[in-house]
């Protein structure tokens, strides 16, 4: 899995492609969020378009970074998810946890008068 990640407008913009399934992929993606937290960012948005396949592992990175955002007072949005972490968000009922875009533009939208 590769990560990029960005910052405009005070939001954290994270692109993952690959496989969400562990280590290193999870590591490398928690510390280069860890990283910008201090920064002082509580917003953040992750493009999951690219993502072919996503474990229980996965989920829980998700779920640990969304945990991370809100407890700093923010939010974290999922971007346009591929169809299997679409599915696996519906299967755990996460889906009604997360709060998902289908683009980045509705993903700045949501996340911008949090981010003011």
């Amino acid at each position: 899995m590769t990560t990029t990640s960005t910052v405009d407008n005070g939001i954290l913009f994270v692109r993952l492609n690959g496989d969400l399934i562990g280590s290193p992929d999870t590591d490398q993606l928690l510390q280069s969020v860890n990283t910008h937290l201090g920064e002082d960012l509580n917003q953040c948005a992750v493009d999951l378009s690219e993502i072919r396949y996503i474990n229980s592992t996965g989920i829980g990175v998700l779920v640990s970074l969304l945990t991370k955002f809100r407890s700093r007072g923010g939010e974290m949005v999922l971007i346009n998810p591929a169809d299997h972490p679409k599915k696996m968000l519906a299967i755990t009922k996460l889906n009604n946890i997360f709060t998902v875009s289908p683009d980045e533009a509705t993903a700045r939208q949501q996340l911008t008068p949090a981010a003011n």
